[in-house]
């Protein structure tokens, strides 16, 4: 075998293989995605007979004995006796998306030829009279049987009516972006069909090995790669919840990271392995060090590639900006958890330059002291500091002062007052934000106080400023908290209005909340009960149950949200005295002391007798209930 012979078949194996990569990876993308829409099931089955027919003909580039090569592929026509088919049903499933659903002649149409599949599947399987295997030069190649004309027309038919099924759901696409994508999906549509036809049976015996024939199949496998990858965008978008861009980006990560990565790898295990040969090279010895290293720069590459990218086929006009100011905000926001380990660091670096063991950090996040942090065994009880008023409110009206040099002692400390970097709208001067309590057992504090360049200072001024970040951070968390749930315009619902949709599909009006959707709402509103967006926001205004007791009692859309809320919380109440301990009541404590008395966490844990991880789980089923209950009464107005 010459070396350009040798070459094409190395490439073949790899596009080979390449081809059952990206296979099983679209496929496995698939299914993680949204099943219960029909277009994604069907395609689901589609890429199954793809993934079938492409594993087994990497297997056969290994090179089994005759007997398993035989096997093998008789075992390859699941994939190719299915593939029409499965086209045929993928083209109903998109024709019905338009709302142009079958009456039942499409349904028979399908069961007929997933019946005729099926006894083509046999007859490879258990007999000759549709494909012939023969040895040529001690290699298996496959010769067409008598009844190999019989699958052609089968496979012709059904591919010819799906591409016609296509054509007619494109025709039916109203918008600009839908006709779009199906056009998109119409232009690959039968590249599956026909990167898994068996065209080695139109070929002499061994011509599949020549020149050629190498030639000729390694160009087939390029283009099947490029249009499978190219079909996978259109088909993706269906029965996603997700828009356009999210799916071309979801679809481009994976794309770059896995199957690309994987392509790579198997390519240079294959060259590395020739070219060892030709060179007389250990190719063993050096492959994993090749292979290492092209993953590892591909990844390097794909790290610093996506963004531009992205940008390039994602992102277009104002996009970018928006997008790049979401990140911004992303990777600048820290979580509470972060910014208190932040700031006890920064006080036990404050204790250690001081030589001292004790201090502590009192936040006015909440318009009430919350001591967040301490160092040390403090030597008092934490209320008797928490609720002297007299002590917070002095520290509080203490003049700002850059170098912190205005402070109050009490007992054995020294309370240094907080400042945001924010103005306050009355007097324009900073906002106090919170107290460091030092303590004061050495005249070195005071001296570094008066020192302008004092290391201290920088402390002082860090804490400062992780104190104003997590109020800032706790106010955008609210904002976003209570305005996500009321998003409700998904993809899904979205796509309803982009197709022509027939007499007996026709979109319901004013439909019943999405149970999950409604979940969410709800949350909200009732950690924003006493105000927030969460519920100064709330779609739940909307509900059928919410005006008819604005109309009844004369109620704001907000009193009769609270109203109906604070109702249906007093219906999970039960019969007799109230008791904090009794199981029975535990729903009805949960969400009266957590949400309409606003305590907090650690409290209402500490008042039922429990943990704070079990409380998060026995609230989500609280707010489960409610959501439950409200979405009964809403079905029960519109009866």
């Amino acid at each position: 075998m010459d070396l350009g012979t040798t070459l094409l078949l190395t490439i073949n194996e790899t596009l080979t293989a390449g081809n059952a990569i990206i296979a099983v990876s679209l496929l496995l993308f698939n299914l993680t995605r949204n099943l219960d829409n029909r277009v994604a099931k069907t395609s689901a089955v589609v890429l199954a007979c793809v993934t079938v027919a492409y594993v087994v003909d990497a297997f056969i580039s290994l090179g089994p004995d005759n007997n398993a090569h035989q096997i093998a592929s008789r075992l390859q026509w699941i994939g190719i006796a299915f593939i029409p088919v499965a086209m045929y049903h993928l083209s109903d499933a998109l024709l019905a998306t338009t709302g142009l659903p079958s009456r039942g002649r499409r349904k028979r149409v399908i069961r007929i030829l997933y019946l005729i599949a099926s006894a083509f599947l046999l007859l490879v399987a258990f007999s000759d009279s549709l494909v012939e295997f023969v040895v040529v030069s001690n290699v298996v190649s496959i010769q067409a049987g008598t009844l190999f004309p019989l699958y052609i027309i089968y496979f012709l038919a059904a591919n010819g009516f799906a591409f016609y099924n296509v054509q007619r759901a494109r025709q039916r696409c109203l918008t600009r972006g839908t006709e779009r994508r199906m056009a998109y999906l119409q232009t690959a549509f039968l590249t599956p069909a026909i990167g898994i036809f068996p065209y080695s049976i139109l070929l002499n015996p061994g011509d599949e090995f020549s020149f050629f024939g190498l030639l000729v199949i390694n160009t087939a496998n390029v283009i099947i790669i490029l249009m499978m990858v190219f079909l996978s965008y259109p088909l993706y978008f269906f029965g996603s919840d997700s828009p356009d861009r999210l799916v071309k980006k979801q679809l481009l990560d994976f794309l770059l990271r896995g199957p690309a990565t994987g392509v790579i790898a198997l390519a240079v295990i294959n060259f590395t392995t020739q070219a060892a040969r030709i060179f007389s090279l250990p190719g063993e010895a050096f492959m994993p060090i090749a292979v290492v290293a092209s993953v590892l720069l591909w990844q390097w590459f794909v790290s610093l590639s996506l963004p531009y990218f992205e940008k390039f086929f994602l992102y277009r006009d104002d996009d970018g900006e928006q997008i790049t100011k979401l990140q911004t905000l992303s990777d600048k926001v820290l979580t509470r958890n972060d910014l208190n380990q932040l700031i006890e660091a920064t006080v036990e670096s404050i204790c250690d330059y001081l030589r001292i063991n004790r201090a502590f950090v009192i936040t006015f996040e909440n318009n009430e002291p919350e001591l967040i942090q301490q160092v040390g065994e403090l030597g008092f009880d934490k209320l008797d500091l928490l609720n002297n008023t007299e002590l917070i409110q002095s520290v509080d009206k203490l003049e700002y002062d850059a170098l912190h040099t205005n402070y109050e002692t009490w007992n054995s400390y020294v309370l240094l007052p907080l400042f945001s970097t924010r103005l306050s709208s009355e007097n324009n001067k900073p906002i106090t934000i919170g107290i460091l309590g030092l303590l004061n057992n050495s005249e070195r504090l005071e001296e570094e106080l008066q020192e302008e360049t004092s290391l201290l200072q920088a402390f002082l001024d860090r804490v400062e400023q992780s104190l104003d970040d997590m109020q800032l951070q706790t106010e955008i968390y609210n904002v976003v908290e209570g305005l996500l749930p009321q998003l409700q315009m998904t993809r899904s619902r979205a796509e309803e209005v982009e197709y022509r949709q027939s007499a007996n599909s026709l979109l319901q009006i004013d439909p019943l909340p999405e149970r999950e959707e409604l979940y969410e709402q709800v949350r909200a509103a009732l950690r924003h009960y006493w105000g927030g967006s969460g519920i100064s926001k709330s779609n739940l205004v909307h509900l059928h149950v919410v005006q008819d007791l604005m109309q009844d009692d004369e109620e704001s859309p907000i009193n009769a949200l609270r109203k109906l809320l604070e109702d249906t919380i007093d219906s999970l109440k039960p019969e007799g005295e109230r008791k904090m301990a009794s199981p029975e009541w535990t729903l009805y404590n949960i969400l009266q002391l957590r949400f309409l008395e606003k305590k907090k966490v650690r409290d209402v844990a500490r008042r039922l007798s429990m943990s704070e991880a079990d409380l998060y789980r026995k609230q989500r089923v609280a707010i489960e209930t409610v959501t439950d209950l409200i979405l009964k009464q809403e079905r029960e107005v519109r009866l």
